[in-house]
């Protein structure tokens, strides 16, 4: 076969001459001359095409939103999300705005309005052929763009819900996407399908945004609104639309007492977070059940010593950035009623140079182990050990040495030959038993009654109304010592909580936030006494809280580890930057968000809170409203 060469090098002008001089020299069907096209014309008259007039091919009106519904696939709104086909012919000055996750509005002619988020975006051609062949792909790439007309592009849109306003007498025009005259705007479940050919626009207006999402007018801020990594903007002022968790008693109980979880890897700004939603928390009250009204305390488990900064200013703040936190009206500044309980541990000093709350040490009272008696189990004690421990050995030693027997006396107590020969003499504890349970409570001598008040004896200072209280273990080098006292005080303030008849009627009167900070260290699912006894208190005080005005705000980087039954509580989930697929499969998010999980930068997350609004994506203050960081 001959080589034709590259098509590209072919003149057409060349081509043209050549074509002339044929049809000039060729002839008729009967032998004669082909006749000029311009012979016996008058060269003065005017060319054949003027007498038509230029007609003006430009659509009369102006064009409104983004495109119209298209039906050419079908037009469905079903009970079956996967039977849905909802899908919008975009116009080629429109394309490049669109993204994945924005938020549109299609309406009815009646006025309602079908609030829909975009989920797939598809250029489709115009016209059938095939381009992918050598000659489209080589004139393509010397070309410096397509021209848009030639394709289709489809949105395919998921139904949300559908918008309309209460009392309205909807006579705006459906063109234009009005909510008819005045009255509140709500949301049902979608239940209507719209009109092929329906115009679909953007939904700029933060009112129909809100309540297509169900997010609340008020609340607890937890950050913006985003789509795509980007602040959603409308012509309000200020534009962002603020996300809110539900914080008042109109429809059921304040989200703080339904618990939130907050996950993240390393360096996605968990603690960051952290200090910027605990400190809307601080100075908002709640109403007991004696119908007071006292501000919430929060109680701080601190394993990195990082919010006791909560006390001071951030210096890095801003007057802009105070005024927005004004106008939108979040709280910051550094919280002057923060006090940091440091846990007196042999062996172990708390120097903090990078903050200025007050300090104040305490120690665990061996007689909180009466109550608790797995805190000294730790993982080892079987059920039969575990078993001697609670029903002969402390009651008996309490017999002895009276509620301030410390754990000096335990071990003394424990070391009596005669006791343990007089245990399996009378059967009640085997001496291999006694042998096993006197090894395993070693161990704990630098935890309980050392040279610090009890923690029992400063609980109206440990637990205030309004006040942030922060427990450091950052110098603890040990991490059972640690754990023991993270639980033993968490332990204390969630038994204060669910009695009955309390000790402590400041815990029990008080609106409480217990947060810990890397939770996946003591609410893991163990299969040991104490892990179980720790999930089965946790779990209880979690079904509990709404009651008894205890939160849960939990914060880890392993979510997988958290204990399913308390997992199950949790009403609020965070979720920043995770890398790991077991710890995004854990957190139980849309399929839609959890794919953008481990791309998200610093600061964004999915928030997940089925009681307050639809799942979404936030954007936090880049800025944190109290201290943070050691610069």
């Amino acid at each position: 076969m001959s080589d034709l060469g590259d098509f590209t090098d072919f003149d057409g002008d060349d081509a043209a001459a050549d074509d002339e001089a044929a049809q000039s020299s060729e002839t008729t069907d009967d032998g004669d001359r082909a006749v000029d096209a311009t012979e016996g014309t008058d060269p003065t008259a005017p060319a054949a095409d003027a007498d038509f007039e230029e007609m003006d091919v430009t659509p009369a009106g102006t064009d409104t939103g983004l495109g119209v519904l298209s039906a050419a696939s079908g037009l469905r709104i079903s009970e079956e999300a996967e039977e849905t086909v909802l899908r919008a012919y975009v116009t080629a000055r429109n394309r490049s705005r669109l993204r994945i996750g924005m938020y549109l509005l299609v309406p009815y002619p009646d006025g309602e309005r079908l609030f829909c988020r975009i989920k797939a975006l598809e250029y489709a051609q115009e016209f059938h052929a095939d381009d992918a062949t050598e000659i489209h792909a080589r004139r393509a790439m010397r070309e410096r763009g397509i021209d848009e007309r030639d394709f289709k592009f489809i949105a395919e849109l998921e139904p949300v819900a559908v918008l309309y306003s209460d009392g309205a007498t909807s006579e705006t025009s459906p063109a234009a996407g009005g909510a008819g005259d005045s009255g509140d705007l709500k949301r049902r479940m979608t239940d209507r399908v719209p009109k092929p050919e329906t115009v679909v626009r953007e939904a700029t207006d933060k009112s129909e945004i809100k309540t297509g999402l169900k997010i609340p007018e008020d609340g607890v801020f937890l950050g913006h609104l985003a789509v795509g990594g980007e602040k959603v903007r409308t012509a309000a002022e200020p534009p962002t639309i603020d996300y809110r968790l539900k914080d008042d008693y109109d429809a059921g109980d304040p989200l703080v007492f339904r618990h939130t979880l907050v996950a993240g890897g390393t360096g996605s700004g968990k603690t960051h977070s952290s200090k910027n939603v605990l400190r809307q928390y601080l100075g908002r009250t709640y109403e007991m059940g004696d119908g007071r009204t006292p501000e919430l305390a929060v109680v701080q488990f601190d394993p990195q010593d990082e919010y006791a900064q909560m006390h001071d200013d951030n210096p890095a703040m801003t007057d802009e950035f105070e005024r927005r936190c004004e106008r939108e009206g979040v709280a910051y500044g550094g919280h002057d009623d923060t006090i940091a309980f440091v846990p007196k541990v042999a062996g172990a000093d708390y120097n903090a140079s990078h903050h200025r709350a007050e300090q104040v040490e305490f120690t665990i009272p061996f007689s909180l182990v009466h109550d608790n008696p797995w805190l000294i189990a730790g993982s080892s004690l079987n059920d039969n050990q575990y078993g001697a421990l609670v029903n002969t050995l402390l009651p008996r030693f309490k017999r002895e040495y009276g509620e301030g027997g410390t754990y000096s006396d335990f071990r003394t107590f424990l070391g009596d030959p005669a006791l343990k020969e007089e245990l399996d003499e009378a059967g009640d504890v085997h001496e291999a038993t006694f042998d096993a349970v006197k090894r395993r409570v070693q161990g704990f001598g630098a935890v309980f009654d050392q040279d610090a008040r009890p923690i029992t004896d400063q609980i109206s200072q440990f637990v205030r109304d309004g006040g942030l209280t922060v427990i450091p273990t950052y110098h603890i080098t040990d991490s059972r010592t640690a754990s023991t006292i993270v639980l033993a005080v968490s332990s204390l303030l969630i038994d204060q909580k669910l009695s009955n008849d309390p000790d402590y009627d400041r815990i029990k009167e008080t609106p409480l936030v217990l947060g810990m900070d890397e939770a996946h260290n003591f609410l893991t699912d163990a299969d040991s006494v104490q892990g179980r006894k720790v999930i089965g208190k946790f779990t209880e005080a979690a079904k509990q809280g709404r009651k008894e005005r205890l939160g849960l705000y939990l914060i880890t980087q392993d979510p997988q580890d958290i204990a399913d039954p308390v997992f199950k509580q949790i009403n609020t989930t965070m979720v920043l930057n995770l890398g790991d697929e077991d710890a995004i499969s854990a957190v139980n998010i849309p399929s839609n968000l959890e794919s953008k999980v481990p791309y998200m930068e610093k600061g964004q997350r999915v928030v997940y809170s089925p009681d307050n609004s639809e799942p979404v994506e936030l954007i936090g203050l880049s800025t944190c409203v109290t201290r943070h960081g050691r610069d």
